[in-house]
């Protein structure tokens, strides 16, 4: 199946549009980082058009097999596609600030959401997301599982996820349907011969992956020698984030190691952070941002909050812009396309999982949920509707239940 061909640069956007479409996605995106991906499924390849399936599916597969927030890099690099680097931290900024400013205020103490309505408003957007990953492993699987060998790649791949829901496991799911797609298919109609265009050049590339690799072996040389406190933060959050591979919550116990241990914060702040931040929609790494700011950085903790939200998301931005000038010449590539034919095909499979584990097991509770979740995604799906109203009416509904 040949895919769209991304929009010429004339159709770049403005930096403020960009930001206002990220914004508006960074307010609604509950339910993780395979969430999210749906989100931007839905907006960027659904209605906008800014990219096509497989190509989509391609970046996604980048994301996955590098360390950082999948999510966040996905839609970095959307941004970076229609409006250059500026565009691309247009996008990160409203994709990333509403959730770090709730996590900013909950290192202040301030509870948005402890019961009742509240709670019930966030489970119904919890709900969304299982009908907005439904959603996207549904048209997903048409378009890139078309025929018996690569729908059996995506099978194998929820299998092993499901059975061993590690984050290596999902790099090595990555690299088997890379391997199954060289075997097995390369007969297929190319993957993808349109240029994607994205505005890096191949040196801008290199001096990200140099700058990368800088700050990961001189950051902690540079923490001993000046004894800074803000460039120790620094240090602990981008570490975190370079090391990490399968999303928010594995980051979760390199950020506790760095900050609990050294007693710059509490393991029962640490816990009630944590605990928020799975109820706000956008990258649960901002979760680095509560603990910067609740471990109180003179003259106050929005410098920490700042600095550690920062270092968290730095180093998998960078690997990201890094690769994107060399990535349309790579799928150009025969063996390449029949790669990402097999990894396109496991993408599918790890949504499919993920849409299992821990979408719907922390959010279906009863039939009642189900019933609200089968509801949007048949608003999704059938009736095509748009995702804020789908957004809108599953939190009101939510609510509504709560409040029985």
């Amino acid at each position: 199946m040949r895919d769209v061909p991304s929009p010429p640069p004339a159709a770049a956007e403005g930096l403020v549009s960009i930001l206002l479409i990220f914004l508006r996605l960074g307010l609604t995106s509950f339910g993780g980082p395979i969430a999210h991906i749906g989100y931007l499924r839905d907006e960027f390849v659904t209605r906008r058009r800014w990219i096509g399936e497989a190509a989509y599916a391609d970046l996604v597969a980048l994301a996955q097999f590098m360390p950082g927030p999948a999510s966040s890099q996905v839609g970095f690099s959307l941004g970076v596609l229609r409006g250059g680097l500026p565009g691309g931290i247009a996008a990160w900024c409203g994709f990333t600030l509403p959730s770090a400013l709730v996590m900013l205020l909950a290192a202040y103490g301030v509870d948005l959401a402890a019961g009742g309505t509240g709670a019930g408003i966030v489970h119904g957007l919890k709900l969304v997301a299982v009908a907005v990953v439904a959603q996207a492993v549904w048209g997903m699987a048409g378009n890139l599982c078309p025929d018996r060998t690569r729908a059996t790649v995506a099978v194998l791949a929820m299998v092993a996820l499901l059975l061993v829901p590690a984050a290596l496991t999902q790099v090595a799911v990555i690299l088997a349907g890379a391997a199954a797609g060289i075997t097995f298919c390369r007969d297929g109609a190319p993957a993808n011969d349109a240029a994607l265009g994205f505005r890096v050049s191949r040196w801008a590339g290199l001096l990200a992956l140099l700058v990368f690799a800088v700050l990961l072996v001189g950051l902690p040389p540079l923490t001993a020698f000046t004894g800074a406190h803000a460039v120790a933060l620094a240090d602990a959050a981008y570490r975190a984030g370079a090391l990490v591979f399968g999303g928010g919550h594995v980051v979760l116990p390199l950020l506790e190691r760095a900050f609990v241990p050294s007693g710059w914060i509490a393991a029962e702040s640490f816990l009630a952070g944590y605990g928020v931040a799975q109820a706000v929609p956008g990258p649960l790494f901002t979760f680095a941002a509560f603990l910067g700011a609740a471990q109180g950085l003179a003259p106050n903790g929005l410098a920490g909050g700042a600095i550690t939200l920062v270092a968290v998301f730095l180093p998998g931005l960078l690997l990201i812009y890094g690769m994107l000038p060399f990535w349309d010449g790579f799928r150009r590539r025969p063996d390449a396309q029949a790669a990402l034919r097999g990894v396109n095909a496991a993408v599918v499979g790890i949504l499919l999982a993920a849409l299992y584990d821990p979408i719907w097991t922390s959010s279906v509770r009863g039939p009642v949920d189900l019933a609200i979740a089968v509801t949007g995604f048949a608003a999704l799906v059938l009736w095509k509707a748009p995702a804020w109203l789908v957004v809108a009416s599953t939190a009101a509904a939510g609510a509504l239940v709560a409040s029985i």
